[in-house]
Order: C-alpha cells, then structure tokens, then sequence
C-alpha cells in the first residue's frame, strides 16, 4: 500500500481567485481530474495529499497552468482539462490564433471587422500606426487590447494611454476635486476597456506601480518612452505642433497607436486639427502603417451605424461621441 504524503504547493504570482474560478469551479476540475488526491485551498496555498508521484505530478501540471495564465490571461474548462490530463508545454498550448488577448470572465476579445484585422496585421511590422475612423468602430479597444497583449508576453514593460484636455462641449474647470479627479471622467473610455482585459487588482497594481499610466497629453512632455506601449486616442483634438511632440516621444522597443475621429474635432477651429495632416506627411514613411476605418466597422448596437448615416447625411458627421 502506498503511503499518502501532503504537499503544500504555493500560488504564486496570479491572485487564488482566478485559478481556482467562481465559487472554486475550475479547482473542483481539478480534483475530479485527480481522484486519488484530496485538495484543499487555503487561501494563496493549496495542501494537497495523496502518493508521492501522484502529488509532485499535479504540482507539476498546476505550474503549467500557472505559467500559461501569466502569459494569455485566460483560463477555460478546456484548458484545465488540457493542463490536467497531458500536461500544458509551449508546443501544445491550447491558444486561438484569430484572438487578440483573453479578457476578464472569459471575454475573449478578437479583431472583428476587417479594418480590426488589418490593425492587428500591421502591428507586427510597424512600430507606428493610424488608425482612424468613426465612433464606435473599435480603433481605440483594438489598440489597447493589443497593448494589453504586448504587456503579457513581455514585449513591452508598460502601457501609456493618454489624450488632448480638449473638453467635448464641457468645461471641466467647472467640475469638482483637483486635476486627475477633473480629468478621470474624461478618460474614462480608456480606463473602461482596461477593465475589461485586465483583472481589478492586478490592474490597480499596475497603476500603483506604473506599469500602466493614463494621462494627458500635456504629461508627455519631455519624455521619452522606451520600452513602452503607447496610445494616443482622440488625436483628432492635437494640433499638428502638438502630434509632432507626441511622435517625437518614441524611445526604443516603444510601439505607438494613435487613434481619431476627424468628424468629431474639439478644436476652436476644426482648420487646426492636426491628425489628418500628419497622416499626410508621414503616410509614405516605411515603419508607419495607416488604417482608415469606415462605418462597416462600426460594432456597437446597430443603431450606431445607422445614427452616424443619418448625421453624416444631414450634417456633415458632425455627431458628438466622446469615445472612439
């Protein structure tokens, strides 16, 4: 008869929560794909007891899953079936091609027009992109999934998303608490679609540290960003003084997104946008990649595509959104 022995085996480096699952799903698959263990979770650790070979194979099993969830931030039924019975390696790693990045509870976020696609092609040969089109075409959710993306695998060591202060038909001097309170709600699209790809605590951790920064585009000033994924969205709202000095920022290893809307200028005077002109200037440098999206892409409700018809039918597609 073998002799039972219990391992305790520490969870490092992801929060207990999401490797367990809801209500401990995905750890009760565990210990069905593992019968001759009993598993408890105390916690960040997890006491395991059964025979020697059978515990050190389970440890071995959970740190591929582990390493897999650092890297895709994602973890299914299938891939807890896959990590428990043959094991996960780099070969066999159960991963979808067309997506883009694993999200929060199971969101899986792909490119889904083929403007999006083309983003997400053009992003592995160019360190520089436009992308620009109508609300509600996904530019901005695109960018930032793929800078999401480039964080996990280690591509880049921080995300930057920032945009022009330039008030939508608001003034924020009017709105309470000191500046990042008045600016928060206006860079709200952009902490949105963080949320949806990044888990809370780990997102706030990376806000605590800097690893994940949003700011206006004022801060960008004078430095310079390597190593970094950076986004510049609502760029329709820079003056061409202004993109040239966000341009200029870029710093080694650094990959830059700038996202737009030339139908939705801020500006005092529309003249003095400076997106559509630095798209001119830079669209034959090699390095540089140029996406125009269009309302096909639009994947918001229906209704969205049809209101920016109407608007740009009847007004020139002047129609106010604040996010892209």
């Amino acid at each position: 008869m073998t002799e039972a022995v219990g391992k305790e085996i520490l969870i490092e480096g992801v929060d207990p929560r999401e490797l367990y699952g809801a209500q401990n799903v995905w750890l009760e698959q565990m210990q069905e794909l593992h019968p001759g263990l009993k598993i408890v979770a105390r916690g960040s650790s997890l006491k395991v007891l059964g025979s020697k070979s059978e515990t050190e194979r389970f440890a071995r099993r959970l740190d591929g899953l582990v390493a897999y969830y650092l890297k895709y931030g994602h973890i299914s039924t299938e891939v807890i079936a896959q990590a428990f019975s043959g094991g996960i390696s780099q070969e066999n790693a159960p991963v979808d091609k067309d997506v883009i990045v694993y999200g929060n509870n199971g969101n899986v976020i792909r490119a889904r027009t083929v403007n999006q696609q083309r983003l997400v092609k053009l992003y592995d040969d160019n360190d520089l992109l436009f992308a620009v089109g109508p609300a509600g075409s996904g530019k901005t959710y695109t960018a930032i999934a793929l800078a999401v993306r480039a964080l996990r695998e280690k591509q880049v060591r921080r995300i930057i998303l920032t945009r022009p202060a330039v008030e939508a038909g608001e003034k924020l001097g009017f709105l309470p608490g000191d500046m990042k309170e008045k600016l928060d709600p206006y860079l709200q699209p952009l902490y949105d679609a963080l949320n949806d790809m990044i888990p809370p605590a780990k997102l706030t951790k990376y806000m605590e540290e800097g690893t994940v920064q949003i700011a206006p585009l004022a801060y960008m000033r004078g430095r310079t960003l390597d190593q970094a994924f950076v986004i510049l969205d609502e760029a329709q709202n820079t003056t061409l003084p202004q993109i040239k000095m966000f341009l200029t920022r870029m710093g080694r290893n650094a990959k830059f997104i700038v996202t737009g809307d030339v139908t939705q200028i801020d500006l005092p005077r529309k003249s003095d946008s400076g997106l559509t002109r630095a798209m001119e200037i830079l669209r034959r440098v090699e390095g540089i990649g140029i996406v125009e999206f269009d309302r096909r892409d639009i994947v918001r409700h229906p209704l969205v595509k049809q209101i920016v018809e109407a608007f740009d039918r009847t007004s020139g597609g002047e129609a106010e959104d604040a996010e892209s």
